[in-house]
């Protein structure tokens, strides 16, 4: 299925999204169909089953929307204090803190070129410098690292193998320079095979086992996160599918599973290190899993 990275986007300018609360992301009016549709198992009465033998959905209760409701805001609290805007000279895009040492992972088109850049995190607007670690362009990851990690939390990532289709996910990032924003959805499909063009920092990677999901993924999401309501990064957003006729297709993007995102900036940590690593990591060939 063809697609596209979220390009950085052009910038580095004045920092956006503070028209309002600027520190909490939007949910949308979907949410609350989510709930309606939950609420066909925890309805007082339960479900009542038709002549066809089919289960027809009771009412939702105020009690399934506002513990839908606690489910959204407990998981935004808890990720979006992971999740950093990153500068580079060409655009900016997101990351996700994966260490307590200052390591963040990343897309490598978020990247580019670039062997600095800066990074701005949720609780303040001022840029902190960073430096590239690594670099793994065939999956379209990289590591970066700030020197001062005091005020960034490492995300919790969970394990992307258990996903199906169905389960709900947000995408947290910095969509169109809107920083600290938040969309939300389902997995739609996993295990799917998707073709980035060429690009600054990205080589047209094609990229296995990626998560398909609903949520909205914009230029800016690359490199962000992708979580589940118990709090997980379960994926990093990557790129949108596009229409033959060009333009982006709406409801349909893709991020690279936690569980190779979380293999790949492991070697990636360890080879700047000097520590000794399963297999190589370097362009052209396949890490070690």
């Amino acid at each position: 299925m063809p697609g596209f990275p979220c390009p950085p986007i052009a910038g580095p300018g004045p920092r956006s999204g503070r028209l309002g609360p600027h520190r909490l992301g939007l949910l949308s009016a979907t949410a609350a169909l989510i709930a309606v549709a939950a609420a066909g198992c925890a309805g007082t009465q339960g479900p009542a089953a038709a002549a066809n033998g089919a289960v027809t959905p009771v009412a939702a209760t105020p009690a399934v929307y506002a513990s839908l409701q606690d489910a959204f805001t407990a998981a935004i609290k808890q990720v979006l204090p992971s999740v950093v805007e990153i500068r580079t000279s060409s655009g900016l895009g997101s990351g996700v803190v994966f260490d307590s040492s200052g390591d963040i992972v990343t897309n490598a088109h978020v990247v580019g070129q670039a062997s600095s850049m800066q990074v701005i995190d949720s609780s303040s607007a001022e840029p902190v410098p960073a430096t590239l670690v690594g670099v793994y362009r065939p999956d379209d990851l990289a590591v970066i690292r700030v020197s001062d990690a005091q005020r960034l939390r490492p995300a919790v990532f969970g394990n992307s193998g258990d996903l199906v289709a169905g389960d709900i996910v947000l995408a947290i990032g910095n969509p169109l320079g809107l920083d600290s924003s938040v969309t939300e959805g389902i997995v739609s499909a996993v295990e799917r095979t998707v073709s980035e063009p060429a690009s600054d920092g990205s080589a047209g990677a094609t990229l296995a086992d990626t998560i398909q999901t609903s949520a909205a993924i914009n230029p800016g999401n690359s490199g962000g996160a992708l979580a589940t309501l118990d709090g997980t990064v379960v994926g990093i957003p990557t790129l949108a599918a596009v229409r033959q006729a060009g333009g982006a297709a709406p409801g349909i993007g893709f991020a690279i599973p936690s569980n190779i995102a979380v293999d790949i900036a492991r070697q990636l940590v360890a080879r700047a290190s000097g520590a000794t690593v399963d297999g190589p990591v370097t362009q052209g060939e396949s890490p070690a899993r």
